[in-house]
């Protein structure tokens, strides 16, 4: 939509989402992404951690997606993600009488940060929400020990069958890309015998 500044963060959670029902029965949830700007110093030939912004962040679940549940689901204090959404400006009235604004950001996509981690993801039916480890939904443990961490599912391949259910298709009879000729050693079988002119009428290059 015209006019909106998107954006783009990363950083780490400081607090675990927090997934809530307001007044009109819709689901939001909400969290903080602390991002830290790094710079190298040369005098001292080490990373610094520079200025800090602390990104106040809400999403919400849909008709079509469950953004908010999926959120609470997978994501926890100190995670390291990337978000992207809609910078939004809202006031309210605080406890004290006073009229205050403060500026958001409205999450449309967010996931973990794979650069020291690892994920496996888990497909979510048009049926139903995330189905994930109630208990952490995100797998800080080396590769291969994946029985500490959440956020699993059926992204992996099995054998001669789909991950999905569906199994697995025969290419057609007539597939000219899966037979072998039996007159010519080319790896591309029969196709351009034919069609093409046949056998050895041109000159080769």
């Amino acid at each position: 939509m015209a006019g909106e500044t998107i954006i783009t963060i990363t950083g780490n959670l400081t607090r675990d989402p927090e997934l809530r029902t307001v007044g009109s029965g819709s689901t939001v949830v909400n969290f903080t992404i602390a991002s830290s700007t790094r710079t190298f110093n040369r005098n001292t030939n080490q990373w610094e951690d520079g200025d800090t912004l602390f990104m106040n962040c809400s999403a919400w679940d849909s008709a079509r997606t469950s953004l908010a549940s999926n959120i609470a689901n997978t994501l926890s204090k100190g995670m390291s993600v990337i978000a992207q959404g809609r910078l939004t400006q809202r006031s309210y009235q605080a406890q004290d009488g006073s009229q205050r604004t403060v500026v958001e950001l409205r999450v449309e996509d967010i996931g973990p940060s794979l650069r020291r981690a690892t994920a496996q993801v888990q497909r979510q039916s048009a049926s139903s929400g995330f189905v994930g480890n109630q208990q952490g939904g995100y797998n800080n443990a080396p590769a291969g020990n994946a029985s500490r961490g959440g956020y699993q599912g059926g992204a992996a391949y099995n054998g001669g069958a789909s991950s999905y259910g569906a199994p697995q298709q025969q290419a057609p009879a007539t597939d000219p890309w899966g037979e072998s000729s039996q007159s010519s050693g080319s790896s591309f079988g029969s196709f351009g015998t034919s069609e093409f002119g046949g056998n050895g009428d041109e000159d080769d290059f």
